[in-house]
């Protein structure tokens, strides 16, 4: 296998292998401390957590009512013939005013075409979501019912043989009269870095079974396999901004949770010169970012996912979270450029034409304040507004 156009070494020091006690889930961004210390704190009636746990309880109740969903349910078939083919609409593009028939689409940035819910993408990710809601309350609450849905949600989506998803996304985020799927695409599966997560709490509930988990465990293999050899795969591997990043803290994600370190090493490696110094200014800024009209929550976003990709390279021996170019660029630089104007009073000067979740950031704090080892990002968390005491964040972090 190759990824931007080299080799991948074919073996690596005992000290990369992937080693987790069996007494505790296989976890890896979301902290198995954190979770049983917020456990005994709201066992205990710790009122600084019961916003986040009171938040939780109705998330779980909606996401118990959550039916199923699967590929089969969209109306539209893909180019192959085949509904199992993963299929979705780029969100951003509309009919063409100017023609009749509305082809070809046009882009208008930050503006979410409803046409996207006619295919996969937002089935996918009211999915993931509600699995990673399940297993938290599975483990908060000790429902069973909670883990037992859960799992239910993912045999469907990825195991049944009548409703399972095919292991790639060639006909990702396509535009209706340009193309029938982009490379960029592979963004709509950035969130099972934490869908793995919540599998992770699933195996030790006992509802995922043994044949579950080698289910699951081979579609991962196989979709690891079609994001690094498929030319969909490594064009989206290419990209010099938001979607690069995902792609590589995806792979990093998946490539974790099929125990093959050589990839995470080999990302991460790469990612010093494809992602920290392509991307991130001396100042920390992130100008393709600042460049859309949702700037400061794409910014964040592309935060968040440099930081994902080292927090999987630190056990391979590369150390992101203080690597720094001779220029000045690192995560941390754009983790305070960040800060000046999240916490510290700036006004954002770049465009944001939605309103940014604040509660979001507080994932943010906590991943910088164990990353980098550097508790004093926690005291950032007292500058939101009250709301982000309830982001479940200040139960995993």
């Amino acid at each position: 296998m190759t990824l931007h156009g080299k080799p991948f070494i074919t073996s690596f020091p005992d000290s990369w292998i992937f080693i987790i006690p069996m007494s505790s889930p296989s976890l890896f961004l979301w902290s198995w401390p954190a979770l049983q210390d917020a456990k005994s704190r709201t066992a205990d009636g710790d009122p600084t957590l019961q916003p986040a746990v009171d938040q939780l309880r109705l998330d779980v109740d909606n996401a118990l009512a959550f039916e199923p969903v699967s590929v089969m349910d969209k109306t539209l078939i893909p180019p192959s013939g085949d509904k199992h083919d993963y299929m979705s609409q780029g969100p951003y593009w509309w009919p063409n005013p100017d023609t009749a028939d509305g082809l070809p689409y046009v882009r208008r940035d930050g503006e979410v075409n409803p046409e996207v819910e006619q295919l996969d993408s937002r089935r996918q990710g009211r999915m993931g979501e509600a699995v990673q809601t399940l297993a938290l309350g599975w483990f908060f609450f000790d429902e069973e019912d909670a883990a037992n849905h859960a799992t239910q949600l993912l045999r469907t989506w990825f195991i049944d043989r009548e409703t399972c998803m095919n292991p790639h996304l060639e006909y990702g985020q396509r535009i209706p009269g340009i193309c029938d799927g982009r490379g960029i695409g592979i963004i709509d599966t950035a969130f099972y870095s934490r869908l793995i997560e919540a599998i992770g709490l699933l195996e030790i509930s006992g509802a995922l079974i043994d044949m579950d988990r080698s289910d699951l465990m081979m579609w991962m293999k196989a979709y690891r396999d079609w994001l690094v050899s498929s030319e969909t795969g490594r064009a989206e591997a290419r990209q010099r901004n938001n979607h690069g990043t995902w792609y590589d803290a995806q792979l990093c994600a998946i490539a974790h949770y099929t125990g093959d370190p050589r990839i995470v090493h080999k990302v991460a490696e790469e990612a010093k010169e494809h992602r920290i110094a392509a991307q991130i200014k001396p100042d920390g800024s992130q100008p393709l970012e600042l460049a859309r009209t949702r700037s400061f929550s794409y910014t964040q976003m592309n935060t968040i996912g440099f930081m994902t990709i080292a927090h999987y390279a630190k056990p391979t021996e590369v150390d992101l979270w203080s690597y720094e170019t001779e220029d000045g660029r690192s995560i941390r630089r754009a983790f305070d450029f960040l800060v000046r104007y999240a916490v510290n009073g700036e006004r954002w000067k770049w465009q944001q034409i939605t309103e940014h979740d604040t509660g979001s950031l507080v994932e943010l704090f906590r991943r910088a304040a164990t990353g980098f080892n550097d508790p004093s990002y926690l005291q950032h968390i007292e500058y939101l507004p009250t709301s982000a005491k309830s982001h479940r964040s200040n139960l995993c972090f």
